[in-house]
Parts: structure tokens; sequence; C-alpha cells
């Protein structure tokens, strides 16, 4: 559980029990969904928002809710695949969604403790001078106000000059949707909970959207806004590749660190901010980010962040919360908002935050509005999902190579042959001839027992020792240990298999040999 879901509790709705239309159906109660609904329905649209689980109950609850302009991917590396222009393109949707957020904030009264802070970008020994400096010129071509400095507050790295970003943000993350979801439904918007989305389909000249429990949403437009998205099934997950990224939170005596963001270009990178209680600070520490599903150090990240936060912070308290959050990252470092390349019409998708998923779901929800409403947005052939971006070609065949290399799964021996070796609590892979199968040896004693094909092009599942789950290493899916969907791009549950066939299986094999 995150910092934040400990200490808000977001509105609760109930399941689609029957059927409906809308103009708009959004699929997702995160905060690029709920955003969506509530700048469309201020448009007077008719909003009907489906959520396979709670409102934020997914990857919104797991940010560390640093409001920035100030791109993970440096401006320098945006400029040069983007151009001059693209990179003033991207830096002005960043800069408009913190401005869109505090407008939010301020017309709707909301307590979400919303507050402009500095951000301050640190930089390593590994970092050539050259390179600081055009990052720089690079920020101020895009409009960045930025400003370097020799004297930060905090001494993360010792490489100066360090860069100091006024008028970026944070807040409370759960407390803003809690009064988005308010917002939205006083506006009329239908919101259902414990929906999960099975089908799109294209119908005339609408669009038919079904859940698991069979009714269905007849609307004139859909916004697939899951993350990864669930309506596309090739063109967007070979261009995006799904990365786990680990936030630890502490106490810290109050006032002991000035209230800033700050980052550091470390490999793997830090991010660092502040929560104000009552008798002391959160501090709270994220980074230590892989590719999910390859995870080779087997649930170390968190003590690695712990590791390095002492360091720099000696009055770190003990470790309160722990977590883990899904980021997808694109070839060309940039979002994929627009109509989604697999459907001709109708169905809109935003998904690619590279790790600003805040800035990103908002002013994705101003394009899509734009869009929906017949507006012209100069940011849309920027974050066109159709583009092809071939100076980005190198990063796009190394993802492509990671993903083919997944496959050699499908060849290699299971990770134990007796389940009961299995610690109780825990899951691991299990082959039965030519197929492997996801075991989880339950507390009880009992196993539940998978396909560990992942349901959306069948790569093979690897258990999270973090989280509890199955995580597909080919394109993110994530599965929870008894093999339900939780992350896109896979939309059904792996397969149940017969428990007991598999492992008395297994255990014959192990006795064998």
């Amino acid at each position: 559980m995150s910092f934040w879901a400990a200490t808000e509790d977001t509105p609760k709705y109930n399941p689609l029990n029957k059927n409906d239309e809308a103009d708009i159906c959004i699929i997702g109660g995160g905060i690029t969904g709920l955003t969506c609904a509530y700048l469309l329905a201020k448009e007077g649209k008719k909003i009907i928002l489906l959520e396979g689980n709670q409102i934020a109950g997914g990857e919104t609850a797991r940010t560390t809710a640093h409001i920035t302009n100030v791109i993970d991917d440096r401006y320098y590396h945006i400029e040069k695949l983007h151009g001059e222009k693209g990179a003033y393109l991207a830096a002005e949707s960043q800069t408009r969604a913190i401005n869109e957020i505090e407008k939010i904030v301020i017309d709707e009264n909301m307590s979400c403790d919303f507050e402009r802070v500095d951000g301050y970008l640190f930089f390593t020994g590994e970092d050539k001078n050259e390179f600081i400096e055009h990052e720089f010129e690079a920020s101020q071509r895009a409009g960045i106000q930025v400003e370097k400095i020799n004297n930060p507050p905090v001494p993360i790295s010792d490489v100066t000059p360090v860069f100091k970003y006024e008028r970026q943000a944070q807040f409370h993350p759960l407390k803003y949707m809690s009064g988005l979801a308010e917002a939205a439904t006083k506006m009329g918007v239908k919101i259902f909970t414990q929906s999960h989305v099975k089908d799109i389909e294209k119908k005339d000249s609408h669009v038919l959207v079904t859940t698991e429990s069979g009714n269905t949403i007849t609307a004139g437009d859909i916004i697939v806004a899951t993350n990864s998205p669930i309506s596309d099934m090739l063109a967007l997950p070979v261009k995006e590749f799904a990365y786990r990224s680990y936030v630890i939170a502490a106490s810290i005596p109050k006032g002991s660190v000035a209230k800033a963001l700050y980052w550091d270009t470390e490999e793997p990178y830090h991010y660092v901010r502040i929560y104000e209680r009552d008798l002391d600070d959160i501090l709270i520490i994220g980074g230590e980010d892989h590719k999910t599903g390859q995870d080779d150090e087997k649930g170390e990240y968190f003590f690695s962040l712990e590791t390095w936060a002492r360091k720099i912070f000696p009055g770190l308290g003990i470790i309160e919360y722990k977590w883990s959050g899904q980021i997808m990252e694109t070839m060309d470092g940039l979002s994929f908002i627009g109509p989604d390349p697999e459907h001709k019409e109708h169905v809109y998708i935003a998904t690619g935050d590279s790790g600003m998923g805040i800035t990103h779901a908002t002013f994705s929800s101003i394009l899509l509005t734009d869009m929906i409403m017949g507006r012209e947005n100069e940011w849309a052939k920027l974050y066109d999902p159709k583009r092809k971006t071939l100076r980005a070609a190198k990063e796009f065949f190394k993802e492509t190579l990671n993903m083919a290399a997944q496959y050699v799964e499908y060849i290699t021996p299971g990770e134990t042959k007796n389940p009961e070796d299995i610690i109780r609590g825990e899951g691991a892979i299990i082959r039965k001839g030519l197929k492997k199968y996801a075991v989880y040896h339950d507390h009880e004693g009992t196993f539940q027992v998978c396909s560990a094909y992942c349901t959306h092009l069948k790569g093979i599942v690897q258990w999270n020792v973090t989280e509890k789950t199955w995580d597909c290493p080919c394109h993110g899916a994530r599965f929870d240990k008894f093999g339900k969907v939780i992350n896109g791009p896979a939309i059904s549950d792996l397969e149940k298999v017969d428990a007991e066939k598999i492992i008395k299986v297994g255990l014959y094999e192990n006795e064998q040999s």
C-alpha cells in the first residue's frame, strides 16, 4: 500500500448492472480517465466512466506525484528526436498541464495539498560538461525557466552546477482524485467501478463496450485511459515498454529537508519529495527502475533505495511505506495520445507517460477534449500514436530485441520440479512436457495453478516477489497471484488449470530425477 492509499479513501461506486448509453464512454478510473471525464462534462457531454477496480485503484495511487515540466528524457534528447519545435510544444503541454491542475484545484475548492515548489536536477560525475550545457540550452529553447546554481538546499550530488526550476508543484494525488470524482459526478458523470471491460466493438456509427458481467455501453466515442491500452493488441505495445519503479517513504524531522522536488541522473536514477505532517515530515524517495517481469535483484530494490537515501539524508527515520508502480516508456520519449491505430474512428487512447504520469494525464485530457470537440490543437501531431520517429530507431530495435529475447523462456526448464519447494506465499514457473505453468503456493499450503502464457501475446509470465503478481516481461501485462488480470495490454485472465494434475506430475518428475 502506498502512502497515498493509506491516508485517503477515494469515493466508492457501484458496478454497472444494466445496459446504458452515453456520448462518451471512458475506460479507466485513474487520473487520466477522471480528468477526461471532468473536462468533457464541462463541455456538456454525457459521460460514463468504467473502472475495473476502484477509483484510483491502479497506477495513480502509486505515483510520487511530482508535478513538473522537467521531462525525464531531457529536452536535449527530445530536441534531437522531434526537433526544436517539437521540444517547445512538449514543454508547452507539460507547463499547461501544471497550470490546468492548479486551475481545477482553485475552481473546485479542493483540499488536496497542492502547492508550487522549486525543482532541482542533480548531475553525476559521469555526465559530461558538454551534455550539461546542451541540456541547459535545449531547455531554454523549449521555453523552460531554468537557472544554474552551485548551492542547492540538499547536497544530493557533489557535481555542480545544479539546475533549478521554479514553479513546479506537488499535491496529494488521491485527495485530488477524490475532488475530481466529486466534481465530475456533480456535473452528471456516471461512474461504475468493479466493471472490467472485456471487449470494444465498432457498430455502425457507435462503439459498443462490453463488461465482464455482460452489460454494455453504447457510445459515440471511447477513451481508453488504462495506462497500457487494452484496445490495441499490437500497434502500440511494440512501441512502448513497461518498467517498474520503486518507492519508499520514511519520517524525517520537521523542516530538516527543504520542501522541493529533487531528481538526479544516476543509473538507476532517483527522485525525492517532501510531504508535511503535523509532527514530522514524510520523505518520499523513488527510483531503481527495471523492465517489468525482468527482476534481476529479486526484490532488493527497496534496500537499494534505503541505502542510497540514508547516505544523503542522515535524519531519515524508519521506512513506513514501500510500493512500486508501472511506467510506460515510449520509443521516442513522448506520449501516444489520439485515435487508436487499430480502430478507424471513435476510439481514442492516452498512454506512454514516460515517468511523467500526472502531467501526462492532464495534457492528454486537454488534447483529447479538443479532438472530440473538433478543435485544432498543435500538440496533436507531436503525440499522434501513428507517428514514426526514424531517429528513435536505435531505441526501438534495442527494446524489440529485448522483447524477442523473452520468448526464449519457451525452451528453458521450469524454476523448480517440486512444487513443495515453493515457499508459501510465493510463486514459481513449473514445466510439464512442452508447456509451462504459473504455480502459486498459498499460505494454507494449497497450490493455485494457471497457464504461464500471457493472454496478450503469449509471453511467459514471471513471479514478482515484491508485489506478489505474475508479470509479463514482453509487454508489461500483469496478473494477480491467482491469474486475474490487473494491467493491460492483456484484457483476459490467465487460463486456470487443474492444480492436482499438474502438481502430481511435478512431484513425479522430481522423484524420477
